[in-house]
């Protein structure tokens, strides 16, 4: 049978594979959704996690309820789920391990397996935790070394980012390996993705908006093109009058300035904050609802607001879930 390969992405990035040949990917500054922790947005996480490895002293779950996904012996179609990951053992089994179950439930003709982009926060589990995650290189030796020979690639990632494109560079560079290849969607790329996981997040708040709330999202942020995004969902939330919804990201624009200016411009009393990242981990826990004087809890509270912190990724919310799964499902149908 001829070897092929699909990816199911927009123009841009199929142009980058095509560039890449069979290059390995260069390393990226910034993508994820938390410190050794993010699947969302272009990775800082990394390197925040790194510089925070040596002063955990919290309590993120026990990694062994986690499922890593690694066995072998899977048959001849395989659905690798990558993620950037995070070291926060409860929520990555809540977000990222409820996104596989969904698709296994759903694909069962696919044998559903687990890799991570972040080296880092691979090291930082398997260091303290015990538990090896294979990183992407290794999940796509293991499928060859396990005779898979048809590969879906689902990625967690919020955006068609540094990441994203890595990963894409990542498997045209093995393609040959296999008879066939498909990489699905991340989450937000047609506007009709765009609609429901503005519904979503929505519906998943709708117990906060009393007309006295401000809900606000944090974000990753990346120094990419496909930091807009962040604006076109404001954008969205605003124009379908949800006036009360603000998004902002951690290191880039909408800054928490932006988000505060904008919440003092109204006649809110309560400040509700969520991250809009696919796990809740290091920049959720820290950056958003940690105690210091910069984290986005604190500044709110400065100014005299109530705030109360959603520790939640997007990952635990099942419509979100369920658009993991349909890009998935594309994937695998554009290669039948």
């Amino acid at each position: 049978m001829k070897r092929k390969l699909t990816v199911i992405m927009a123009a841009a990035i199929m142009a980058a594979m095509t560039a890449c040949g069979g290059t390995q990917p260069e390393s990226v500054p910034a993508d994820g959704t938390g410190a050794v922790e993010e699947t969302t947005a272009d990775s800082g996480e990394a390197q925040t996690e790194a510089e925070a490895e040596d002063e955990e002293n919290y309590d993120t779950g026990d990694a062994m309820l986690d499922n890593v996904r690694n066995q072998d012996e899977i048959g001849e179609k395989e659905l690798l789920v990558i993620s950037f990951g995070t070291s926060f053992n409860d929520s990555r089994r809540l977000t990222i391990g409820a996104i596989e179950d969904a698709i296994e439930k759903a694909m069962p003709d696919y044998s559903v397996r687990r890799g991570f982009t972040a080296n880092i926060v691979i090291d930082h589990v398997n260091k303290r935790d015990g538990v090896l995650i294979d990183d992407v290189d290794a999940a796509l030796k293991r499928a060859a070394d396990n005779g898979v020979k048809t590969l879906v690639i689902q990625p967690t990632h919020l955006m068609n980012g540094l990441e994203y494109n890595d990963v894409c560079k990542q498997v045209a560079a093995v393609s040959d390996g296999f008879e066939k290849v498909a990489i699905g969607e991340p989450l937000l790329t047609s506007d009709d993705d765009f609609n429901r996981v503005e519904k979503a997040i929505v519906d998943w708040t709708a117990e906060y908006d009393d007309g006295k709330t401000a809900i606000c999202f944090m974000g990753h942020g990346t120094e990419a093109d496909s930091n807009a995004i962040y604006q076109k969902m404001q954008d969205l939330l605003t124009g379908d009058g949800y006036t009360n919804y603000f998004v902002g990201t951690v290191e880039a624009t909408p800054s928490l300035d932006d988000v505060l200016a904008k919440v003092k411009a109204g006649s809110y009393e309560r400040v509700v904050l969520e991250p809009l990242m696919v796990v809740a981990g290091d920049h959720a826990n820290n950056d958003m609802a940690g105690d210091e004087e910069d984290s986005w809890k604190s500044v709110f509270e400065k100014e005299g607001y109530k705030v109360e912190c959603l520790l939640r990724g997007l990952g635990e919310n099942e419509e979100i879930q369920k658009l993991y799964v349909e890009h998935a499902q594309a994937a695998a149908d554009s290669i039948k």
